[in-house]
Formats: C-alpha cells, structure tokens, sequence
C-alpha cells in the first residue's frame, strides 16, 4: 500500500470549509484502487491518499490537488 498525506492550510476557517465542501462529490465517487480520508480542523484540510499501486497514488494526488486548486481559483473569481 502506498500513501500520501497533505495539510492545507487555509486563511480562515470558511474558506478551509467551502473548499472541504466541494470536494464530497469527488470524494464520494471513488477512483479505482485507492482509499481517501478527508479531515477539516479549523482552517487546515487535512488529506490522505492510499493506494495499491504508485501510479494509481500519482493520478489520486494529481486529481485530488487539481480539484482544490480549481475550487480555491473559483472562490477567488467569485469574492472579487
């Protein structure tokens, strides 16, 4: 088993939730071969990728990191 784990932190507790919130569709439509464990604590998301193989860990990662930096870009188009 192979595991990642992320801590993002985030400039205050709303904005760690928003984005916490909008990543339960991706999180409840699991990606083959690979378990994830979601935390929200204040304004850190903490993060946890395992998986069965290293490429299946890197595309989990990828996809994961790239639907937060999504979410948090559109939060910011939409606060200005």
């Amino acid at each position: 088993m192979h595991k990642a784990e992320f801590v993002l932190d985030f400039e205050s507790e709303k904005e760690a939730r928003i984005i916490f919130k909008s990543l339960y569709p991706e999180i409840k439509h699991r990606i083959p071969k690979t378990r994830i464990e979601t935390k929200l604590s204040k304004s850190k998301i903490f993060l946890t990728i395992c998986a069965d193989t290293t490429s299946s860990l890197r595309a989990a990662c990828n996809s994961y990191l790239r639907w937060i930096k999504t979410a948090v870009d559109v939060k910011e188009k939409i606060s200005k």
